[in-house]
């Protein structure tokens, strides 16, 4: 069985079109149907790595396959039903999980679906900017994108993305939570940015679990 074969069925199975796939794994939904097609029949390897992380498999696995020395399979993840959750303003989300309701008229432009669980208050933001940008490939976050914030019931982990507000200005800020040596930070995924020191100005308000394409990129 070839990538591509072994590709088509995980998509089968979970239900996923190329779109879907694309949006979880961040490699571009041509390069999805060029692999699938044959036309791309030996795909790099940051991108087999990248659908892998999407598919929730192994890269050995869509290179090689179950029956490979390697000795591994799909792990599929269990179903989850889609969830809406509101499309709101940066501005609002600076106070949106001490509200006592998740909707005001007005600050929700649209509702968008995700399999993750981002809570009663969850909710959705545009990128604004390039500090989320690698400038290497990799996953990372272009302007207009769209994350799913879950604003109550998190854990603050290294190495895991957040939602930040200062507390004095209320202005919000997207950015990846790192502690070394007992010190706190919030940086950039581009270092032409500059890294913030967690202080008592500064609370994490929201976990980032899950992101989107626009759909006007496709």
């Amino acid at each position: 069985m070839k990538i591509a074969q072994r590709l088509a069925e995980l998509m089968k199975v979970k239900g996923w079109s190329e779109g879907e796939l694309s949006r979880r794994s961040t490699v571009p939904q041509p390069t999805i149907n060029r692999i699938l097609s044959g036309e791309s029949d030996s795909p790099r390897r940051a991108t087999i790595t990248r659908l892998a992380r999407g598919l929730g498999v192994t890269p050995e696995w869509l290179l090689f396959g179950g029956d490979a020395s390697t000795n591994v399979g799909p792990t599929l993840q269990p179903y989850r039903e889609e969830r809406k959750y509101p499309l709101i303003s940066w501005i609002a989300a600076g106070g949106w999980a001490e509200s006592s309701d998740n909707f005001h008229p007005g600050d929700a432009e649209e509702y968008l679906e995700s399999n993750e669980n981002a809570g009663r208050k969850g909710y959705w933001l545009e990128v604004k900017g390039r500090s989320m940008v690698l400038p290497t490939e990799g996953f990372s976050f272009s302007p207009g994108m769209r994350i799913l914030v879950q604003p109550e019931g998190f854990d603050v982990i290294s190495g895991k993305l957040y939602i930040a507000k200062m507390v004095e200005t209320g202005e919000t800020t997207f950015k990846r939570y790192v502690r070394d040596a007992g010190v706190e930070y919030l940086e950039p995924l581009n270092p032409s940015f500059e890294t913030l020191r967690m202080t008592d100005k500064v609370e994490i308000i929201g976990r980032v679990i899950d992101a989107k394409l626009p759909k006007s990129v496709f």
